[in-house]
């Protein structure tokens, strides 16, 4: 790296650094900036609850409970967003035979409400419009989730278009043979909790209980609709078994401690490194300082933070001057080999990167499979170490390669 290019990286690299400094900062210096991206913490940190509920699936058939589930889990992520939870954590378990969803809430101001709302059976139903323009409205129909037998992902034969295929029982049939009638070349919309979940335009009079909505779906968008379509039609009653609550100053107390443990850990490793590589451990720290602030901002703007979270970061302190470690020990090696420092840079470098990728690598994999396999507070863990381990390989190839070209001069030789 020359040294002239190696100088405008670290001028940029550390003006970046004073911006994020500011920006991750809790009483932020600039308060326009601070409002615009507020930290975003975890139930564990800023106090909510953590609740089970059992779903009931006895009235429904082997082939409709996965999909009815998956209707139910996003029935209750969008009521949950009603009361302004940030970053909601809802997912689905399977004990026994039994399920459940397990709900997370942060900073819930009315938990009790938001109980109640939650444990309500999502309620299906399909309006017509009377009216015309600004007078225009949506009115009940009378068909409804109860007279639904059924969801299904289908496909035009021609043109292969994913499609929504409905099956009435004969109440419903009846009726939508009315509402059809009377609504040809109008939209009729289909609401879940009293929000659309589709406006599709009816085409023709339908009989015998048979329906298509067609539209241009993707297959995500239609297999979604499906499943919003069965959590309405086909009832599964949920149960709240169980509800743990955290208090905010348990959660603000754990938080001090853990800032604190931050702090020590990375002083300590900032010791270390100059006490036993000296000028080289300076420019480490260094590196170490903007690997810190660099984190912390993508945390701020992108990451919910947990404690778990936190841990993970931590944890990612200690591992991001491995790299460096790794490659001021070649170095070492190459300056006792008799090659002048700028040689046994560039050779350090080069023979430490191998270990540093696979290292690297492995914690990555690891990373991604925690995160895809597990929920709630180990994939916090997961994902702010995959985070730290990408930001230090930047810091510690880049940013320390850039400040050992500039600050390390070559020897002179004596005549």
């Amino acid at each position: 790296m020359k040294k002239r290019k190696a100088l405008f990286l670290l001028i940029f690299v550390f003006l970046a650094s004073v911006v994020g400094a500011f920006f991750v900062y809790p009483q932020n210096l600039i308060s326009r900036l601070y409002q615009l991206s507020p930290w975003k913490l975890g139930l564990d940190i800023v106090g909510g609850a953590h609740l089970t509920y059992k779903v009931d699936t006895s009235n429904l058939s082997e082939t409709d409970i996965d999909e009815t589930i998956a209707g139910l889990r996003d029935v209750i992520e969008r009521r949950i967003n009603l009361f302004g939870v940030r970053e909601p954590q809802v997912a689905i378990s399977k004990s026994g035979g039994e399920y459940y969803i397990i709900v997370e809430l942060s900073g819930v101001s009315d938990l009790s409400q938001a109980i109640n709302e939650i444990g309500t059976t999502p309620y299906l139903d399909f309006r017509e419009i009377q009216g015309e323009g600004e007078k225009a409205s949506y009115v009940p129909t009378g068909l409804n989730g109860r007279h639904i037998k059924s969801a299904r992902l289908d496909f035009n034969q021609t043109t292969g278009q994913a499609q929504v295929a409905l099956t009435l029982n004969k109440e419903g049939a009846e009726l939508f043979e009315k509402i059809t009638e009377r609504n040809v070349g109008k939209i009729v919309g289909i609401f879940l909790d009293g929000f659309p979940i589709s406006q599709p335009r009816v085409n023709e009079k339908i009989t015998g209980g048979q329906a298509v909505i067609t539209g241009d779906f993707t297959l995500k968008e239609a297999k979604a609709l499906v499943e919003r379509l069965n959590a309405g039609a086909l009832p599964a009653p949920i149960t709240l078994v169980d509800q743990q609550t955290i208090g905010a100053s348990l959660g603000k107390d754990s938080l001090k401690k853990s800032i604190l443990a931050g702090i020590v850990g990375a002083a300590l490793v900032v010791i270390f490194m100059i006490g036993y590589y000296r000028f080289f451990g300076l420019l480490a720290s260094i590196a170490l300082l903007i690997y810190v602030i660099f984190s912390l901002s993508i945390f701020k703007i992108f990451v919910t933070l947990t404690l778990a979270g936190i841990a993970g970061f931590l944890l990612s302190i200690g591992m991001a001057v491995d790299a460096n470690i790794l490659i001021f020990e070649r170095i070492k090696e190459e300056l006792r080999r008799g090659l002048t420092r700028t040689s046994a840079i560039a050779q350090g470098f080069k023979r430490a990167w191998p270990s540093i990728r696979d290292s690297n690598i492995s914690t990555i994999i690891t990373c991604l499979i925690l995160f895809n396999t597990t929920s709630g507070f180990v994939k916090g863990l997961a994902l702010t170490l995959l985070l730290g381990v990408l930001v230090s390989m930047f810091t510690a190839i880049t940013v320390t390669r850039s400040l050992l070209t500039v600050f390390v001069r070559e020897e002179r030789k004596e005549a």
